[in-house]
């Protein structure tokens, strides 16, 4: 009986870690609110909060450009093309995972970090990403970390692209800009109301 009592109360355990290591995507209605989407998934915050502490980008802004880039699917692509409009073609580009980063852009993050094991789907892994991004964007454009509106314009430019401006004239960039600018202020306020809880919870 007592063995049987032990085992049961390490499935539970087990079964705990496995919930607490594997997160689904947030739905509609969570990503809306900071504080839904991290309330079940605290080893995401944790995870934005290192990437924070690391390169400077905020969690807020992570959050945002996140959402923009993937809606935290981790495993969103680009759609395909078609070919003669029904015969499903080649993706618009190799834009993979939570940070839809390409692959030569994610070559240059593992090279830079030494993270060779870094994996698109892997939340925590992109959200250094952005935040290491944005520390790129703040040495090589001179953009300040908490400035969401042309970090994002960077994020889809390349610094490069930024530094000519190549966003100018793309009104349809410069509104998805505002929007991310927008959603990162509003997950700011949010994250006000309930960072603490999140700081405060341990893994048990």
């Amino acid at each position: 009986m007592r063995l049987r009592f032990k085992l049961a109360g390490l499935l539970a355990v087990v079964g705990y870690l496995a919930s607490a290591c594997s997160h689904s995507q947030p739905t509609s209605r969570e990503v809306a609110n900071a504080c839904d989407i991290l309330d079940d998934r605290k080893s995401w915050y944790h995870a934005m909060q290192k990437a924070e502490k690391r390169w400077g980008t905020p969690v807020h802004v992570q959050l945002a450009i996140m959402k923009q880039e993937s809606n935290f699917d981790r495993s969103a692509r680009p759609p395909r093309t078609k070919v003669l409009w029904v015969v499903p073609g080649p993706r618009k580009s190799s834009a993979y995972g939570f940070a839809q980063a390409k692959n030569s852009t994610w070559d240059w993050y593992k090279r830079s970090t030494g993270r060779s094991g870094a994996d698109r789907n892997n939340f925590a892994d992109a959200a250094d990403f952005i935040s290491w991004y944005g520390y790129q964007s703040k040495k090589m454009s001179g953009i300040a970390q908490w400035d969401t509106y042309n970090l994002y314009l960077a994020y889809h430019e390349g610094q490069g692209g930024y530094n000519k401006g190549t966003y100018r004239g793309k009104d349809w960039l410069l509104n998805v800009a505002h929007r991310v600018s927008s959603n990162a202020s509003l997950y700011q306020t949010q994250l006000s109301s309930c960072e603490g809880r999140l700081r405060r919870r341990g893994f048990f």
